[in-house]
């Protein structure tokens, strides 16, 4: 059986932090709120959806001796999940005392800050990007007082956090600031420049690389120290109802033993689950996974990429980009499943619990719906057996139980594939991610062409969809069977239409059917059409000048706002920061 750890140890914005005992749901945004005096977290949606409460979580790893920063929302991260590891929120990156950083500053200059509810979120949203891009060592220098970002990633660093109030144009205006390659006369309205030609960096808040320590040297050692009497920090348990198994064996020793079958035990990777479904009150014991090595495999090879369950879906994904120059496939696969979720729930949810979720409680899952497009194979350990089923088969079984662990996915290549076509689609109400789609699909086609006419024939095709009105993501065979030797010609593309009209029909109850099956199929003829015709690509560009009339100065004026540096900064005080007894004494106060 796994060591027990009757205490907590962490780092929050440089303090070290020793929690015993603790509450096996409580979660790291319950902890920063109510057990120490930071309030630059919030609680906004409680779903990960909203960024108001993502956090930097770093973890340390003594064998290399590196550090790995990840954005991460903190309302779902459990605070056993975080055992020796380094938490930095707004307030550790400054503040009014010890001076703000080049990141608050900006977003007051920039005008990006109104109610300030969402700030320190997007703080630590952009935070988090500047420092991975800064550590990156294959990208060239950046200029002096710039991050190694670029404009391209500045823009997409706050995409999934949510502003009701703000506009998102000068947030992301602050973002672009840090970029190196960035043309700071493309900024629009702030305080620090009038005109366009008075646009340069030594007029902006200065950024230094490295300026913010995100895992202090007095933890290092304690993780060092343990190791040196052989007692690894990441494997132990934090509590009497947290359990970190090391290997399949051990894990299957808590699911056979009384920790199991006299308790409310939910099974977790990293908790995501809990911002789609709200059941965190009705467990008392946990049994995570990410101490099992088996689960965190990667295993690359001609024919595919083999990834185990427990690898979150931000390492999935740039796995799936390193190998862009091998496989169409990949590439694709990646593009999409950047817009599943959002950044900081990407970077702790695991692959496996998503496609567990989509088996088990059918979760219109995106990744189910690419995977099964693509023929991915999926391993199962069940009690007696391991199996080898294909995607479609695994979404296909009854629901799995805690006892049917996934193992490991493999996402076949198709690199070898020649006149291969394959794209992937998603209707959303946000097209950057961040939302549940509305429909989704994958298609992909091996194709060839007659010689006489120069026709496409397609040879074979893999369709698929999700979100479709159907418990779960979908292969059409009959439509695949029709299109199979088929030249693309517009009957035919008809014919597939119809008969995926006929053939797929969403379950009574499913809202918006006409809609499902429309887009459903307008993607279906987007892919097939393609085959056959060169789309043409628009290029439309805009700029908006603004002009100051000085006549009723200094209304109109870009003046920065009083206090948006402490909005920025965590600082800043809401109702909800204000303790509860507090507010009884005022509201008596007001109405005596």
């Amino acid at each position: 059986m796994v060591n027990k750890l009757e205490r907590l140890v962490f780092a929050l914005n440089g303090e070290r932090y020793e929690v015993s005992p603790v509450d096996p749901s409580f979660t790291l945004l319950e902890f920063i709120r109510t057990r120490t005096h930071f309030k630059g977290p919030k609680l906004g949606c409680g779903e990960g959806g909203c960024g108001a409460c993502v956090v930097l979580v770093s973890r340390y790893d003594p064998t290399t001796d590196e550090v790995s920063d990840v954005s991460a929302s903190s309302c779902l991260v459990l605070l056993c999940n975080i055992n020796y590891c380094s938490v930095t929120t707004t307030e550790g990156l400054g503040n009014i005392k010890d001076g703000y950083h080049a990141i608050h500053q900006r977003f007051a200059g920039f005008h990006a800050s109104q109610c300030g509810f969402c700030t320190p979120g997007m703080c630590m949203s952009l935070f988090s990007s500047l420092v991975n891009a800064d550590k990156e060592n294959c990208r060239p220098k950046a200029r002096d007082g710039f991050s190694n970002i670029t404009v391209s990633e500045a823009e997409k660093a706050v995409t999934n956090n949510l502003c009701r109030c703000t506009g998102y144009r000068p947030i992301v205006d602050v973002s672009k600031s840090f970029a190196s390659d960035v043309d700071l006369e493309d900024l629009r309205l702030n305080i620090f420049w009038n005109r366009r030609g008075d646009a340069s960096v030594e007029k902006l808040p200065r950024y230094c690389i490295g300026s913010v320590c995100t895992f202090p040297d007095f933890l290092k050692f304690e993780i060092k120290s343990l190791l040196s009497i052989k007692k690894n920090p990441q494997i132990e348990n934090s509590g009497e109802g947290w359990y970190r198994p090391e290997s399949i064996e051990e894990l299957y020793e808590l699911l056979n033993s009384d920790v199991y079958n006299t308790g409310n035990v939910k099974v977790v990777a990293a908790n995501t689950s809990s911002g789609v479904y709200k059941d965190q009150d009705l467990y008392d014991r946990y049994i995570e996974l990410g101490g099992i090595p088996e689960l965190s495999v990667i295993e690359r090879s001609q024919k595919g990429i083999l990834i185990g369950s427990a690898v979150t879906i931000t390492r999935v994904i740039d796995l799936l980009k390193e190998e862009t120059d091998s496989s169409l496939v990949f590439k694709k696969l990646a593009d999409h499943m950047s817009k599943v979720a959002s950044q900081f729930v990407r970077n702790i949810a695991s692959i496996g619990g998503n496609l567990i979720l989509a088996q088990r409680k059918h979760l219109e899952s995106d990744i189910a719906t690419i995977l099964l497009g693509v023929g991915s194979i999926v391993h199962i350990q069940e009690p007696s057996k391991r199996s080898s089923l294909t995607m479609e088969e695994f979404l296909e079984r009854p629901p799995c139980d805690d006892k049917t662990i996934l193992l490991n996915i493999f996402i076949p290549s198709w690199a070898s594939s020649s006149n291969l076509c394959f794209d992937t689609y998603r209707a959303a109400p946000r097209p950057l991610g961040n939302d549940v789609s509305y429909v989704n699909a994958s298609f992909l086609a091996l194709t060839s062409t007659d010689r006489l006419s120069k026709d496409v024939i397609i040879d074979c095709a893999q369709l698929s969809f999700g979100a479709y009105g159907t418990e779960r993501a979908i292969r059409p065979r009959k439509v695949e069977e029709y299109l199979k030797g088929k030249i693309v010609t517009p009957s035919i593309i008809l014919g597939a239409i119809r008969l995926l009209r006929e053939i797929t029909i969403p379950k009574e109850g499913t809202t918006h059917p006409a809609y499902k099956v429309s887009t459903a199929v307008g993607f279906l003829f987007r892919f097939l059409s393609g085959m056959a015709t060169i789309p043409v690509e628009l290029s439309l560009s805009s700029q908006q000048d603004i002009f100051v009339d000085k006549e009723y100065s200094p209304v109109g004026l870009p003046i920065k706002k009083v206090g948006a540096e402490l909005q920025a900064s965590g600082e800043a005080v809401y109702v909800d920061d204000i303790p509860s007894q507090r507010i009884v004494f005022m509201v008596h106060l007001f109405t005596a």
